[in-house]
């Protein structure tokens, strides 16, 4: 949501956000002020001459926004409504609805409602189109519709969706929300604990400390910590979690910056639950940051075998710094490195291709370094797991039927066909998955893959040129081909996808809950992680 200001306040603020990026420069303090003045100058200009009533708020946040998308896509500038969202995603805590939503057009769909908060008890469903809320329509509101549906604890919120096509109403009684970083926890089976870990907030350390002790109480001798899909969050909570099983004193992470004042050596400073006891951590493509502090902090130290995909790659470390008129601005800082150390940056934002996007770091320049134990690891892009399982790698085919809420929308029809599933857990056929294809081209769901959405741009530029007719039979052609090409991946990777569509299927009956019950049976990972620690031999093999 923009921020609007009176005109008189704009100039300081201008001239504050920049002084602070400012002083972070040495030697060029001239150049730096000569620009500051140039911008304010142009800033003022337009705003007492422009033909229109400008909105001097909306310009700059979209400004100071646009300048450090230049950077990193994590050094950000926070309003003051940006400011109240970032604290909820570092505590954990909120007043609102209690589900995740996203916005479409001029809809709020819910993608997740939370089992037991506001919007699952008035009845709203995974799939939910939100089209009004009090008597505000969202297709006249441009800012972020989010904030109409938080506020004060028990404060009622009315508003109308659409559910399969049909229009309804409901009241939701606002209420405070915890977003816990240990959702689930339970034995897999006699011997083995699981924990899923989602996310680094305030909270993660006593949660995954509380979900660790009653394990071991109910007789776990050794335990997987699932760290996939946990994009991270706050670095002081990433090593205390690694203090529960390492001891006291231990390196954990240092980072490095051009700024003397943030390097730092991040140690363990408490006395550990459990320093012996066997640990598998699970990763993916989705595990970043401060799950990657983790899970490369085991890997280097020995003290766990990580299993599953290779990990995002983020090895940077962001900082929010409070400036004025309640706003923050989130600045990259420095780059952390694991005890061994590795700095698992993928992506160089600093070097950039011919398109404008970050070059990757060439696997055939990842440097070697080596564990407590002198086993080889390598930094450069991510975590790579000691044991790497290719069939948990996510396909770009699937990627894509998830990004563009293909599976969602099916399963949320699918939903709606299936009414009294229950617990049960559906078996999944070559019949759901002829009609899930059959779906895709009733609703005419576009893939949007690099190739199509490339194939679309040359077109579109065709028409502006007026030579598009020359082309079209040609156009029609590739894309025919390419849409073939596509359906012939859904084929391809029929076993994943239908895995996805499961998956989505159990959560709308079950909530996530479910889904992680269903994970301790079925799930590849899991199964392949509790295997490892029954075996005490391959186990202690890999670390050594």
């Amino acid at each position: 949501m923009f921020t609007y200001f009176k005109k008189r306040y704009v100039l300081p603020v201008i001239a504050t956000g920049f002084l602070f990026v400012g002083v972070s420069f040495k030697d060029d303090f001239f150049e730096i002020a000569k620009q500051i003045e140039i911008f304010t100058t142009l800033f003022k200009t337009v705003n007492q001459n422009y033909v229109d009533e400008v909105n001097p708020a909306e310009l700059m946040d979209k400004a100071i926004k646009s300048m450090l998308a230049e950077l990193d896509p994590y050094t950000n500038y926070f309003n003051e409504q940006d400011v109240v969202k970032f604290k909820i995603n570092n505590t954990g805590e909120y007043t609102g609805i209690g589900a995740m939503i996203t916005r479409k057009e001029d809809k709020l769909i819910i993608k997740e409602p939370y089992k037991g908060f506001p919007a699952d008890k008035a009845g709203l469903k995974a799939g939910d189109a939100i089209f009004q809320i009090g008597d505000v329509l969202l297709s006249d509101f441009k800012d972020d519709a989010s904030q109409l549906l938080k506020g004060a604890k028990n404060t009622k919120v009315e508003v109308k969706y659409i559910r399969q096509g049909k229009t309804y109403s409901a009241q939701i009684v606002l209420d405070e929300v915890e977003i816990k970083a240990v959702p689930f926890y339970a034995k897999i089976d006699e011997k083995t604990g699981y924990i899923a870990l989602t996310a680094f907030n305030r909270k993660t350390t006593q949660e995954t400390k509380e979900a660790l002790e009653k394990l071991k109480a109910d007789g776990a001798e050794r335990i997987v910590l699932d760290l996939r899909g946990n994009p991270g969050g706050l670095l002081n909570e990433a090593v205390n979690v690694c203090n529960l099983f390492v001891p006291k004193g231990e390196v954990i992470v240092t980072t490095k910056s051009k700024n003397p004042k943030y390097n730092n050596t991040y140690k363990t400073t408490n006395e550990p639950i459990d320093v012996s006891i066997p640990l598998v951590v699970l990763v993916n493509g989705k595990s970043a940051s401060a799950s990657e502090i983790v899970s490369g902090a085991l890997q280097d130290l020995d003290r766990a075998v990580v299993l599953g995909s290779r990990s995002f790659g983020k090895g940077l470390v962001q900082r929010p710094i409070d400036m004025t008129y309640g706003t923050q601005v989130k600045v990259t800082i420095s780059r952390y490195y694991t005890p061994s150390g590795r700095c698992i940056q993928a992506l160089d934002y600093w070097h950039k291709d011919a398109d404008g996007k970050a070059v990757r770091t060439d696997a055939s320049k990842y440097n070697a370094f080596k564990t407590k134990k002198g086993r080889t690891v390598y930094d450069g892009g991510g975590i790579q797991p000691d044991i790497e399982l290719a069939e948990t790698k996510t396909s770009t085919i699937a990627e894509v039927l998830q990004k563009n809420d293909a599976i969602f929308n099916y399963v949320t029809q699918y939903y709606y066909k299936n009414p009294n599933l229950g617990t049960a857990i559906p078996n999944f056929t070559d019949a759901d998955f002829t009609e899930f294809k059959a779906f895709l081209k009733k609703e005419k769901i576009s893939f949007d893959t690099e190739t199509e959405l490339a194939l679309k741009t040359t077109l579109e530029k065709a028409k502006k040129e007026k030579i598009d007719e020359t082309i079209q039979l040609q156009y029609d052609q590739l894309m025919a081909a390419l849409q073939k090409s596509e359906e012939a991946l859904i084929d391809k990777n029929q076993k994943e996808i239908k895995k996805l569509i499961l998956e989505e299927i159990i959560k709308r009956y079950q909530y996530k809950e479910g889904l992680y019950q269903y994970y301790l049976k079925n799930n590849i990972e899991i199964a392949r992680a509790t295997s490892l620690l029954a075996n005490p031999v391959e186990y202690s093999k890999i670390l050594q």
